[in-house]
């Protein structure tokens, strides 16, 4: 089996815990509009940029990465809770502006 097949698949799923986690547990006011766009993973699993959209004017996407920033540690724990891996990748949240442009 290919490598890159692998980290695909669990990134999908840690895109699709995060999605949920924003919606459902995740209360911090500044993350209501945030959608969340894309992810990279490193091979090794240990690290993740998660790509996020906010629908809103330019000041909302400041404010998002705070509370995403805040919230960082949360979803690493949640993450862990709801995931089997032996390491929960290291998140980072990088403001996507292609939904704004659309």
């Amino acid at each position: 089996m290919l490598a890159g097949k692998r980290t695909d698949r669990v990134g999908d799923q840690i895109l699709k815990e995060i999605a949920i986690l924003l919606l459902e547990k995740v209360m911090d006011p500044r993350v209501e509009k945030v959608t969340v766009t894309g992810i990279r993973i490193s091979k090794d699993l240990k690290s993740a940029k998660v790509y996020y959209s906010v629908i809103g004017a330019g000041d909302d996407a400041a404010r998002a990465q705070g509370g995403l920033d805040s919230a960082k540690g949360f979803i690493k724990k949640q993450l862990g809770l709801r995931m089997s891996l032996r390491y929960v990748p290291e998140l980072r949240f990088i403001y996507d502006p292609t939904l704004a442009g659309g």
